[in-house]
């Protein structure tokens, strides 16, 4: 597998590339080509185009939640290539509408919408993705520190608004020959919790890495459990990005080296 971080809130240094809070990464498999998430606006198309990367020859579109840090390139991306011959994966709650703070907050498009632009799966369930690559789907609860909160409002076909608990928010995992490797986009669901699951469905104990954002943002109990979590299952390759405090960042560095996260950034395994 390869892949190349195509927006993320830092870029690597001397790469000359553009930043935003958002997250984007194109990712190959044996022949595959994976668009994972599309950041906020086109920085993830002019940072592709930059590094020679065609994203009009992506077989598949893979959305981590709704969030329009996470959705927003839609926008320019259905411009920039034909969709209805890309595979979209994503939660059946994706592209409904959600408000933060009374702002609007999610995809551009709803389901109907996007129906028409792409060839839309939705899927609670894991789907293969690639040859190695499995879409997690919708991410169980299973310990008592990363419950999931309430964030904002999503609003059902009708109208009727309701909690927004990130239902949506999945993940996905790489099968390497030497375990699992977790592709996540903000972790709403829990890192811990994604994990797990991820052992669960790929049927393997072994835990290589992560790479995507954590969600954790204070030194608490919380980072406590998570980092012991981390200890337990041996997880040596640590790549947080996007939705992580500095403090956290420096807390898991004690126990555990982090690589640095930036735009322009290459990992193969």
């Amino acid at each position: 597998m390869k892949l190349q971080v195509l927006a993320d809130n830092h870029t690597d240094i001397d790469e000359y590339l553009l930043g935003e809070p958002a997250l984007s990464f194109y990712i190959e498999d044996n022949g595959a080509k994976i668009l994972f998430d599309t950041g906020y606006s086109d920085v993830f198309l002019r940072n592709a185009e930059k590094r020679n990367i065609d994203l009009k020859t992506i077989d598949t579109l893979i959305l981590s939640h709704g969030h329009n840090d996470h959705t927003g390139g839609l926008r320019h991306l259905r411009f920039y290539t034909d969709l209805k011959k890309v595979r979209t994966v994503a939660h059946p709650l994706c592209f409904c509408r959600k408000t933060c703070h009374g702002e609007d907050c999610g995809a551009p498009f709803r389901t109907e919408q996007m129906a028409e632009i792409c060839d839309l799966e939705l899927s609670v369930a894991p789907l293969q993705i690639s040859e190695n690559i499995v879409f997690l789907g919708e991410i169980p609860i299973t310990n008592d520190y990363e419950k999931r909160e309430e964030m904002g409002l999503f609003y059902e076909s009708d109208g009727t608004p309701k909690e927004d608990f990130l239902r949506d928010d999945t993940a996905l995992a790489y099968r390497h020959k030497d375990g699992i490797f977790i592709i996540t986009g903000c972790s709403h669901s829990g890192i811990c919790n994604i994990i797990e699951y991820a052992k669960s469905v790929c049927k393997t104990e072994r835990v290589l890495g992560i790479i995507g954002g954590f969600h954790l943002f204070e030194v608490n109990g919380r980072l406590e459990k998570t980092l012991s979590y981390f200890q337990k299952n041996e997880i040596s390759l640590l790549y947080p990005c996007h939705c992580i405090s500095f403090q956290v960042k420096a807390k898991i560095n004690e126990k555990i080296p982090i690589y640095e996260v930036g735009v322009g950034q290459k990992i193969i395994l």
